[in-house]
């Protein structure tokens, strides 16, 4: 008998076989969708929900339907970790990717590793990625390569002086860390830093704080909903007059209104290359009737897409035979939407694309 739960808190309701059940191979994602990074973590339910149907399309995996089980971490580790436990224990799932943060991330991935069982990063950018383990893979680039980019990128606007803000996670810290290291290297000054402790109503005197140093430009990194109350007190104290800078600029402009976001410059993990990358995006406008909100879904797309790649390949719905499959797989020739992924010997992909961004009327390149 077939039971019926509702993953992702209402967002997406699917009929799920027994674990026992022999027609449906699952994989698991542990996604942020509710919390600050709400947005995002739709933004990405629907990559995945959308690579889940195109290999259903296919032909599904192993001649199988092919299913993702979605859980909600809520912005939370505990919330995180135990979602991951469930999709472990209660759902036998070989593979699970996620999830934003990398202060809920890395607790997640260490618990899977732990297991045995497949995890893959789609978001986080902690360095500390790196450390987690023989079992867990890294698609997208982590801060020591995104600080040198983004410094780089300061840099040669002409910003010489900067504030720097970011949150007050192992996140933030290794951004304003790296950042300050790359920038001086290159002669910059960081003339105010603020660590800002996350879910405040207001920031105003930190911001405040911040203006008196009169830095050149603002240099941020902020989840969502906070980055909205940042964004819009930074208007109103007219600190726009100067240049706005962010790391990861969708994901820090994503709860910010157009109006007040404009004009904002910043970098970006890439998130679509050439001809796969043009037909992902035609097919998630068409499902969704609107275009992605942030980069972060074509790395979701690459990891549901490369795990039934893996699963077909090695012939096999056991741990360590995917990743062995998915080791070949990275060896080079594979290329997903957000372009060409190969793996070092560390499971982490080797040159991960970044680009440089604006805000005008919707995130685009400069």
């Amino acid at each position: 008998m077939t039971s019926r739960r509702l993953f992702a808190s209402g967002l997406l309701l699917a009929a799920v076989l027994p674990a026992h059940a022999q027609d449906t191979i699952n994989m698991g994602a542990v996604l942020s969708l509710t919390g600050s990074n709400a947005t995002v973590g739709e933004d990405v339910r629907r990559a995945v929900v959308l690579a889940a149907e195109k290999v259903n399309a296919s032909g599904g995996v192993l001649g199988k339907k092919f299913n993702v089980i979605i859980e909600d971490s809520g912005g939370n580790a505990t919330t995180a970790l135990n979602a991951a436990r469930k999709l472990v224990s209660v759902d036998k799932v070989p593979v699970v990717i996620g999830e934003y943060s990398s202060g809920i991330t890395l607790p997640t991935a260490q618990y899977l590793v732990k297991e045995g069982v497949t995890h893959i990063n789609i978001a986080s950018t902690s360095i500390k990625i790196r450390d987690l383990g023989a079992t867990s893979f890294n698609l997208i680039g982590l801060e020591n390569l995104g600080n040198k980019f983004s410094a780089a990128d300061a840099w040669a606007l002409g910003y010489r002086k900067v504030a720097m803000m970011a949150p007050n996670n192992a996140y933030g810290q290794g951004v304003a860390h790296g950042f300050r290291e790359e920038f001086t290297k290159l002669g910059g000054q960081i003339v105010s830093e603020l660590l800002y402790t996350q879910g405040q109503s207001t920031y105003r005197r930190e911001l405040q704080q911040m203006s008196r140093a009169e830095p050149d430009a603002y240099i941020y990194t902020a989840y969502g909903q906070e980055s909205a109350v940042l964004n819009r007190e930074a208007m109103e104290l007219g600190l726009r007059a100067r240049p706005w800078y962010a790391i990861l600029l969708s994901m820090s402009l994503s709860d910010t209104p157009a109006d007040i976001a404009k004009g904002q410059l910043g970098m970006e993990v890439g998130n679509v290359y050439g001809d796969a990358g043009k037909a992902y995006q035609a097919a998630f406008n068409a499902k969704y009737k609107e275009g992605t909100k942030t980069s972060y879904t074509g790395y979701a797309y690459d990891a549901v897409m490369l795990t039934a790649a893996a699963i077909n390949k090695a012939k096999s719905t056991e741990p360590a035979a995917i990743q062995a499959a998915l080791k070949e797989l990275g060896k080079g020739g594979y290329v997903g939407v957000t372009g060409p992924i190969a793996f070092d010997a560390d499971r982490q992909r080797i040159d991960p694309p970044y680009a440089k961004l604006k805000y005008d009327g919707k995130v685009v390149p400069r």
